[in-house]
């Protein structure tokens, strides 16, 4: 209709950097968030919050008291890197930021993509691998349950209890299935139940539950030591793997040094059923020892935003950024660490998106 305006969707994010190289690879995803944005058509809305090491050292906190409502309105969370132990020590800054934003908005499912990028050299022979790793992200063994007594005596005892429930590994597990139906169609989940009699056979027995309603997914059973030697002698048979929120952590490091190094390693903290912002993030840490010399490898930050823009439902903008990643990667640009500058590897990123259709 002439004169009819057309209305563009604009996303309102969340921008937190952080500690360290978080503030450099957050701005580099901006920018390539805000070049995606003007050729997709779409607005972005960001607001930036200086929630850190160095707000606690300031402030006492690592947020505001209502840090958790301030996010709760918006679109998308986007996490730099947090902490920064030589003031901080890391317990203080992961409880007091990254972990009640997971679980305030009951984001229990960590996405995390395990591949070699073109160009880039791991440490195995194995090319060919395509893993996506479901972590549980809300229970299990880092719930939070348990305490110390008689601290400081020779009698103390500490207590860390993990916490698996019936509608929290189901979920988990559904969430995998459900993944694996959009890639090639087989879920690897990991326990640990030859030795945890309890928690591990419980998730094993929900396991074949929840897979008598995806025949069209098949399903393997593994233990943990045995997916860490899978993933290093054999990455490529792997398709989505399961695990809990322990066991998927130090296998999501495990994938990272596969697909060469933290620098590549994104991450996805989703709420599946949109009751509150999801959060995406780099995990590779505040990096201390390199902070502030502009070496910083973006690529992590900058697919993490591209897994962003897939959640809020602009999936050829997030295609469009792993496709300019894949050919900055190509062209050797990105490839070894510290070799290039952070600015050169978005630069690169940025002009390839200017080639895309």
């Amino acid at each position: 209709m002439a004169g009819a305006e057309t209305t563009m969707k604009t996303y309102r994010l969340a921008m937190i950097p952080g500690d360290g190289i978080g503030v450099e690879v957050t701005g580099a995803a901006m920018q390539i968030l805000e070049a995606t944005a003007a050729r997709h058509g779409f607005a972005l809305a960001p607001q930036w919050f200086d929630w850190s090491c160095a707000h606690y050292i300031a402030t006492g906190a690592m947020m505001p008291s209502d840090g958790i409502e301030t996010l709760r309105g918006f679109d998308a969370i986007y996490l730099g890197a947090v902490g920064w132990p030589e003031s901080v020590p890391d317990n203080v800054s992961l409880h007091g930021l990254l972990l009640p934003i997971r679980k305030a908005f009951d984001q229990y499912a960590n996405i995390r993509p395990h591949r070699l990028l073109p160009g880039v050299e791991g440490p195995l022979r194995a090319q060919g691998f395509d893993i996506l790793c479901i972590r549980e992200n809300t229970e299990g063994e880092y719930s939070g349950a348990g305490g110390r007594v008689h601290q400081g005596r020779r009698n103390e005892v500490a207590v860390e209890t993990a916490i698996f429930t019936r509608n929290g590994v189901e979920r988990i597990l559904r969430f995998a299935f459900d993944q694996a139906r959009q890639r090639r169609g087989h879920v690897t989940s990991v326990t640990k139940s030859n030795a945890q009699k309890f928690s591990m056979v419980f998730w094993d027995e929900v396991t074949r539950e929840v897979a008598a309603d995806y025949p069209d997914v098949t399903v393997a059973h593994m233990h943990i030591d045995a997916m860490a030697a899978r993933m290093v002698m054999a990455p490529e048979s792997l398709d989505v793997v399961v695990a809990s929120n322990l066991f998927g952590d130090i296998l999501t490091d495990l994938g990272a040094a596969i697909q060469g190094g933290l620098g590549f390693a994104a991450s996805a903290n989703i709420c599946p059923d949109g009751s509150g912002p999801s959060m995406f993030e780099p995990v590779h840490g505040s990096a201390p020892d390199i902070a502030g010399r502009g070496i910083a490898n973006p690529i992590a930050a900058i697919w993490s935003a591209a897994l962003m823009l897939d959640h809020l439902g602009v999936a050829e903008a997030a295609r469009a950024i792993l496709t300019a990643i894949e050919a900055t990667t190509a062209k050797g640009i990105g490839t070894v660490p510290g070799r290039d500058a952070t600015d050169k590897i978005t630069a690169q990123i940025r002009a390839e998106l200017e080639t895309l259709p």
